[in-house]
């Protein structure tokens, strides 16, 4: 059966759910993101939704109620000062902080589009992402304002709001960490003239409040198919494109997550965001799913070095964290974080990258708590699939699809694939994007009779669960046979003084393809890390075509903004090593 000609797969993992798990979703309580959080501010009036937490311990907090009221004066600045009207694009980069949630929540209250950006972008990647989005107002982080003066001309925006990392910190906390930004670390730069507004964000939300105006008249009338995000995604390769995720995606992927945790979630939680906001993964797992509930968010404007988590660990009751396996895994070998875990950790959530299995079974030792992998993609909102937070997780696999979604392995020629064998993931649901934005042949390569095409190969198990086996594309064939990094990280993970590992292909003229790793030494290991015994290890545990036949050591590996190292790079290096070689 082609998996695109509209017929509904069975669902084998339902009987997976157990009891804790509805087999389906409810109705949906919000019209949009907006009345979400017009609601929940509302219901939570009286509690802190988020604190911020520098290095060195000082913060600021902001409540539901001032949460509402900030956001609501940003709606109006943005609608009547910048002529924002419903549809607009805003771009917000900022990094973690209490200025986020404001703007975010202002946009969405605008009935504009939030355009997430990452703060550490290059000129040239801004330029790219404010022109392809249209985006026409921006708030920057003030610490990067020395950027403005390249981007600004190059692109339509018209107006643009700077916020600092302790903006709505209490004044005398506030003071002093403005002041070692300028004086000490020197991370706070001129703001460029510019022939445009440029304004702080308190005397926005000045403007804003001063015009008496109730924002709801531009929001009450949101579709849940109106645009909510344009989510810019670079993929594998390629320039980065915009995954359009309309109110319902991301409405129907909240619901989707709480089906997967309630029973092991409540309005008394406490979750550390050390994973960027402008993520999708902590968007909506961090900050729109522990807001609806009346949680406490406290984010942490920068996880690296991983020492800068330690006072939000030590200082607030954190339930839950959400990070990538090498956040994990850094955290361990923190001396304070292993002396002292987080006393009343329920759980953590994985995801981003595969974890590892020494890293999940040296969490669940350390902590008393597991982690509960699950997998997404932006395009996806972006949970696609979760372990179930009872007795029925599976280690080493990325758990069974959640509620109203979806999904088959099917080959290269669209078939599903035998029981047991891998294929292709492809996943339906209520989170899947509308497409990318102004790219129809790119979206119609992804999205194909309603079903998204991940690139990625897994394996679906007894019960339901799906184990990826690794990225379509990150495939090495040696010889014809197949060997997925994954696999090979996996067992490097093992090695006591490995830190950090990936594994690509490179060219072989015997083979066709040979197996390369990178490998980062372990500092708090004991022993000396070589490379023959990195292979030797290897040949015990792999099958020979398995094993790498060139290891190269590094100080670090490429990561992206989360932490999630990337092989496309490393890749890139490879090619520019053998151009002309082969």
């Amino acid at each position: 059966m082609n998996r695109t000609d509209g017929a509904v797969p069975t669902r084998p993992w339902i009987d997976s759910y157990g009891t804790s798990i509805p087999a389906e979703l409810p109705p949906q309580a919000h019209r949009s993101l907006a009345h979400l959080v017009r609601t929940a501010c509302r219901q939570h009036a009286g509690k802190t939704a988020f604190t911020c937490v520098v290095p060195n311990g000082m913060n600021g907090s902001l409540g539901f109620a001032r949460v509402d009221a900030m956001s609501d004066a940003f709606a109006a600045f943005l609608h009547h000062h910048c002529g924002v009207r419903r549809g607009a694009r805003v771009a917000v980069q900022l990094p973690n902080g209490l200025a986020y949630p404001v703007a975010a929540f202002g946009v969405f209250k605008a009935g504009a589009v939030l355009v997430n950006t990452n703060p550490l972008y290059t000129p040239t990647e801004m330029i790219h992402q404010f022109n392809d989005s249209g985006a026409e107002v921006l708030v920057i982080c003030d610490m990067f304002a020395d950027k403005l003066a390249e981007v600004i001309p190059q692109t339509g925006i018209r107006t643009v709001v700077l916020a600092g990392v302790p903006e709505f910190f209490p004044r005398i906390p506030e003071a002093i960490v403005r002041g070692v930004q300028k004086v000490w670390s020197r991370t706070l730069p001129p703001v460029p003239p510019l022939d445009i507004p440029v304004l702080r964000l308190r005397d926005a939300l000045a403007k804003g409040r001063a015009t008496g105006a109730d924002p709801a008249e531009w929001w009450d009338g949101l579709r849940p198919d109106d645009l909510a995000l344009l989510q810019y995604t670079g993929g594998t390769t390629g320039v980065a494109k915009g995954a359009m995720l309309s109110h319902a995606n991301i409405l129907s992927n909240l619901q989707q997550v709480l089906a997967m945790g309630r029973s092991h979630m409540t309005g008394n939680d406490c979750v550390l965001t050390a994973l960027p906001l402008y993520h999708i993964f902590a968007f909506t797992a961090n900050l729109m799913t522990f807001f609806e509930i009346g949680a406490r968010n406290i984010l942490v404007p920068s996880p690296r070095p991983v020492q800068n988590i330690q006072r939000a660990i030590e200082n607030y009751p954190i339930t839950w964290i959400t990070g990538v396996n090498t956040l994990f895994n850094g955290l361990m070998n923190e001396e304070w974080f292993a002396a002292f875990p987080p006393k009343h950790l329920v759980a953590a959530i994985a995801g981003g990258t595969a974890l590892h299995r020494s890293v999940a079974t040296r969490w669940a030792v350390m902590t008393g708590t597991p982690i509960a992998e699950g997998y997404g993609l932006t395009e996806s909102s972006p949970l696609v699939s979760f372990n179930p937070l009872s007795g029925a997780a599976r280690p080493g696999s990325i758990g069974i699809p959640v509620p109203g979604t979806d999904v088959a392995l099917v080959d290269a020629d669209d078939a599903p694939v035998a029981d047991g064998e891998p294929g292709e993931l492809i996943v339906k649901g209520p989170q899947v994007m509308q497409g990318y934005w102004n790219r129809p042949e790119e979206t119609a390569a992804t999205v194909k009779g309603g079903w998204l095409y991940t690139g990625d190969v897994a394996v679906m198990e007894e019960g339901g669960f799906l184990r990826i086996v690794d990225r379509k594309k990150d495939m090495v064939l040696v010889s014809g046979f197949n060997v997925y990094p994954n696999e090979v990280e996996d067992c490097l993970a093992k090695i006591p003084e490995v830190l950090e590992a990936a594994v690509v292909g490179i060219p072989d003229g015997a083979s066709g393809e040979a197996v390369r790793a990178y490998v980062v030494r372990n500092p708090d290991a004991p022993g000396e890390l070589s490379r023959e015994a990195i292979i030797a290890h290897c040949r015990t545990h792999l099958t020979g075509y398995k094993v790498p036949k060139s290891v190269i050591i590094r100080d670090e590996l490429p990561k992206s903004p989360i932490g999630k190292i990337l092989r496309k790079d490393l890749k890139a290096e490879v090619k520019a090593e053998f151009a002309g070689k082969t």
